[in-house]
């Protein structure tokens, strides 16, 4: 499978009643179509997935797969607590007509390395399907060692790996040990312009649900065009905003609230994620008008 380009981690909308608004979500699928994403992501941290009930799950990845019938990759989140359940969703979302799955460690319960490889197995063999692996350590506390990709990456299905360490060591590592083996896509949006100009040709990035045509430009100018000065330029006008999303600590709220700011509300976060202060808002509303001004 092909995961080059933007890769959108979908929001899940939320109603003030905190249900999920199934409507809203078939705009903001719409919207991100339009504007040329290169696949969506349904289920991944973005889409906070560890606040939605496992038939809620099931219910998105029905929306989505209907909604979108085949005009654009989709790529399902399966990450839970246990192997069976990752197996039960993965299985679920291969029935409603997903392209791919998102693999990421088990969280909480930190499984080592040799029980993480044999949870990767499990789902590869019982799926057969294209799998991006997601490397997170800060959030799921365990990571996906060098090691362990070694012994994935002659499974024809381990095919990416979304890598959101933050370390350049680490990118490097991917990129030139395995990147003829395993697709390395960008997972730490402040740091797009440093995996396209190690060849990068793949970056999953949350403000792209806000800020598609700003992700798709940077892909072109650095990956299509090979024209890295101009994507320094624009990964210059972008860093601010992806700064604050990074290292700002509400994550999740931010591009709740980016989606709010452009034209497309989606509601806030679930509990116990709280909303944004007034000068958080104010903070964050300053870097998108600077964008918004430089579109015009």
């Amino acid at each position: 499978m092909n995961f080059d380009g933007i890769w959108t981690p979908v929001v899940t909308p939320f109603s003030d009643d905190n249900r999920i608004e199934f409507d809203t979500l078939k705009v903001v699928l719409e919207s991100l179509i339009e504007q040329q994403v290169h696949g969506l992501i349904i289920g991944g941290t973005t889409g906070e997935y560890y606040a939605l009930t496992r038939q809620e799950r099931k219910q998105v990845f029905d929306l989505v797969a209907e909604q979108v019938k085949g005009r654009i990759p989709i790529m399902a989140g399966i990450n839970a607590t246990t192997t069976q359940e990752s197996l039960e969703l993965g299985l679920y979302a291969k029935s409603v007509g997903f392209d791919a799955i998102l693999v990421a460690a088990p969280y909480y319960c930190q499984p080592a390395e040799d029980e993480l490889l044999r949870h990767i197995q499990r789902i590869d063999d019982a799926l057969d399907m294209p799998i991006m692996l997601y490397n997170f350590p800060d959030r799921t506390g365990v990571p996906m060692t060098l090691a362990l990709l070694d012994a994935l990456s002659e499974r024809p299905n381990i095919q990416a790996i979304k890598e959101s360490t933050g370390s350049i060591e680490r990118m490097h590592a991917l990129i030139n040990e395995f990147d003829d083996r395993i697709q390395v896509s960008c997972g730490m949006d402040d740091q797009a312009l440093e995996f396209f100009v190690w060849g990068a040709r793949s970056w999953v990035g949350g403000a792209s649900n806000f800020l598609a045509a700003e992700h798709v430009a940077l892909y072109k100018a650095c990956v299509i065009d090979q024209d890295f000065v101009a994507g320094r330029q624009l990964a210059a006008r972008i860093l601010p905003m992806l700064n604050l999303l990074e290292q700002g600590g509400k994550f999740c709220q931010y591009i709740k609230y980016g989606c709010e700011l452009a034209g497309l509300p989606v509601g806030t976060a679930r509990a116990p994620l709280g909303e944004l202060t007034d000068n958080e808002k104010a903070t964050f509303t300053r870097h998108y008008e600077a964008l918004v001004a430089y579109r015009g």
